[in-house]
């Protein structure tokens, strides 16, 4: 990629995402390490699906910000739907294909092939750029837009595809499959019009069986790339279903966001948790109190005695067991000893969504170049070799 084309670039998509708030500060530098990963390579592909997958992946976001804010709810209280994105999502979202950038551009400049035309075969390494940013643009518009949909989304990975709240991890609908294809779709029509590919009568290598590519071969290319990066909405979909807890608040109904994808904690309620143990001591002290510290009681009654009591220990504890809808604070139970969180899928927990999101990418990417690989006949460990 020219210099004097992507340094101003660069520094525009900056300042957008600081004017927009879109990216936070450890944000912006991911993005502009990226972004000049992407830039050192001699084709202006890496770095223009960068850039396509960043402004469309912005602009998805907005849609219906506000009615988005409505399903959701962030475990910090505040409204749900999605803030500026950190350097972690940045680099979830990039960090193969930035890899992948990289170690291409150097293949080519140890080949001495930096204006080399893309053959049929060619180099694998550019399939797993596309089908990263192909699957990645699909997960994102699969999320962002499929939240909106009238219909409410089935786990994916339950046997009966039960309905769950929109934003549940694994949850799907048919518009959200279809936006995630519609962003795969994106990607890729920007890969097609910007690979070099060779011209078909174009002379390509006297001893191998490298040859340019016709008409015929490019649609098969960008319609076998377009629904492998649809996929991986789905394969999101599944690992986070497994894998990525889903959490929802009891009193709302609404699933419960992280903050920057991170895991949402679950209130753990019950007469052997650490709350109850700890109002237990509390109200031990408060019943054998003497002094300044006991409790002025008011009438002979047990119940009136025990009112008193409760009210002490509430005033102790900073807050009562007991759910008010007119309280904005959530404490950690209700007085039936209910959790005000519960999960909704993903019970293995072992990933945040960051995690699941780079796993996404990373899958996506070695597959789609293990099957470029198979059906060229090209070996896998080129990828490693100039």
């Amino acid at each position: 990629m020219k210099a004097y084309i992507a340094v101003p670039v660069t520094l525009a998509m900056v300042y957008r995402a600081w004017s927009h708030k879109s990216l936070t500060p450890a944000g912006i530098v991911a993005a502009v390490l990226t972004a000049t990963a992407h830039a050192v390579h001699p084709w202006s592909l890496p770095f223009a699906l960068l850039i396509v997958f960043f402004l469309a992946g912005t602009r998805v976001t907005k849609v219906k910000h506000d009615v988005k804010a409505r399903l959701t709810v962030q475990a910090s209280g505040s409204a749900g739907g999605e803030g500026a994105r950190t350097h972690i999502q940045v680099l979830a979202n990039s960090a193969v294909a930035s890899i992948l950038t990289l170690l291409h551009a150097y293949q080519l400049r140890q080949r001495d092939q930096t204006d080399a035309c893309f053959s049929w075969p060619g180099d694998i390494l550019v399939v797993g750029i596309v089908a990263n940013y192909a699957a990645v643009a699909a997960d994102t518009f699969s999320s962002e837009l499929g939240i909106l949909s009238k219909s409410k989304p089935r786990l994916i990975t339950s046997l009966n595809l039960r309905q769950v709240p929109p934003g549940t991890n694994g949850g799907v609908t048919i518009y959200g499959l279809a936006a995630g294809f519609l962003g795969s779709l994106i990607i890729v029509a920007t890969s097609v019009a910007l690979i070099p590919f060779c011209h078909p009568k174009q002379m390509v290598g006297v001893l191998s069986d490298a040859r340019g590519w016709n008409i015929a071969d490019r649609n098969r290319f960008a319609f076998a790339m377009a629904i492998w990066g649809a996929l991986g909405s789905v394969l999101d979909s599944l690992l986070g279903g497994w894998l990525q807890q889903s959490v929802v608040d009891i009193r709302s109904g609404r699933v419960v966001e992280g903050e920057g994808g991170r895991k949402v904690l679950v209130s753990k309620a019950g007469p052997n948790s650490t709350h109850y143990k700890k109002r237990a001591e509390v109200k031990a002290k408060l019943l054998n109190a003497e002094g300044k510290d006991s409790i002025p009681k008011q009438g002979t009654d047990d119940s009136s005695i025990s009112a008193q009591i409760e009210e002490a220990l509430n005033h102790k504890m900073g807050g009562t067991d007991k759910y008010d809808p007119n309280k904005k604070f959530r404490t950690p139970s209700f007085g039936d000893e209910k959790p005000s969180r519960v999960v909704e899928s993903g019970a293995l927990a072992l990933l945040d969504n960051n995690e699941v999101n780079f796993l996404m990418a990373l899958t996506m990417s070695l597959g789609a170049m293990g099957i470029a690989g198979w059906f060229w006949d090209v070996p896998f460990s080129t990828i490693f070799t100039a």
